[in-house]
């Protein structure tokens, strides 16, 4: 009988084929950016191009948006695609768990104010194109909108059992981290998991705040706990998951390079972290490029990847 192939055996083969066999999670997708820019090509014939190098601030990446995004999908049936293709992206890399979500102003301008049919849109794609792939279906929210428009979108969303989850981003400083309290509180009687971007740009002890304040289950990056042992024995002690996004984190800047990626300091020292795409059309960071990378690099050793990707794979 020929021997199965380890999943440490798969990243020091250095194939991406080998390590798309193994089943992995995506916790960290914006599925807008997160699809198959081959899927998109195929439907539509439009070539969505990657960055290729570091961009030296979030203005020049919302600049890449606006070329490649922009108006392109701005319609029901964009949004539909960029769906199916997130789904098409999952299925080919071998995530079996993919985190993604509408943001909550997207439910009127896409899907007629209808909660139904927003979370009918993504169930189907789900069991149309990767019926394997558990779909944790999250809520959306967007720092830069204001707190009473947040409010009353959110009114269509409380009830319904199919999220798993909330997550609020955009600029770290657009509002203070207290302002969404109410959303929170709410959000953890509806049994949701309770996850936020921070400490991408902010600092370590904003990580802190942010946790303490909205109850966090979660954190979206949460890298710049690297530099406070003490907000480092918190995560560790609180049991806080960091969803990371290496070459995100590399390309806008937050990180010099992929072999002083702050996640090995973190992992090492016991804090939950798991490895995800983020923006996959930006990036070009499927999951399994992501774990390769941080292996090539020498960042994480192959056992210290498969220990992480394992743990991903599990409920908290």
């Amino acid at each position: 009988m020929e021997r199965v192939m380890t999943f440490t055996e798969a990243l020091k083969s250095g194939s991406l084929d080998n390590i798309r066999t193994f089943p992995k999670a995506d916790l960290h997708n914006h599925f807008v950016l997160g699809g198959s820019r081959e899927y998109i090509f195929g439907k539509t014939g439009y070539e969505i191009k990657p960055i290729t190098k570091p961009l030296d601030s979030m203005r020049k990446m919302d600049a890449w948006s606006g070329k490649y995004i922009g108006d392109h999908f701005n319609s029901p049936e964009g949004r539909r695609l960029l769906i199916e293709a997130t789904f098409a992206q999952a299925k080919a890399d071998g995530v079996t768990v993919l985190e993604i979500g509408e943001d909550v102003w997207g439910l009127g301008m896409f899907f007629h104010n209808d909660i139904g049919e927003l979370i009918a849109v993504f169930q189907e794609a789900n069991e149309t194109i990767a019926p394997e792939i558990e779909l944790r279906l999250q809520i959306g929210l967007s720092r830069h909108c204001p707190v009473d428009y947040l409010e009353d979108c959110l009114k269509h969303f409380w009830g319904h059992r199919e999220f798993y989850s909330i997550d609020l981003y955009g600029d770290e400083l657009a509002q203070p981290i207290e302002s969404f309290i109410p959303f929170y509180e709410k959000a953890a009687e509806n049994g949701l998991v309770l996850k936020a971007h921070v400490g991408e740009w902010g600092t370590a002890r904003d990580i802190v705040i942010a946790v303490k304040a909205l109850h966090l289950d979660e954190v979206q990056h949460g890298i710049a706990a690297v530099w406070d042992e003490s907000v480092i024995d918190f995560l560790r002690e609180n049991k806080i998951r960091l969803n990371i996004t290496p070459s995100s984190n590399v390309l806008l800047g937050r990180v010099t390079d992929m072999e002083h990626h702050p996640i090995a300091q973190l992992y090492r020292n016991g804090v939950d972290v798991t490895v995800n795409s983020d923006d996959v059309l930006i990036f070009d960071s499927d999951v399994s490029k992501e774990y390769l990378r941080l292996y090539q690099s020498g960042c994480l050793t192959s056992e210290d990847l498969d220990d992480i990707r394992v743990k991903g794979l599990k409920h908290q």
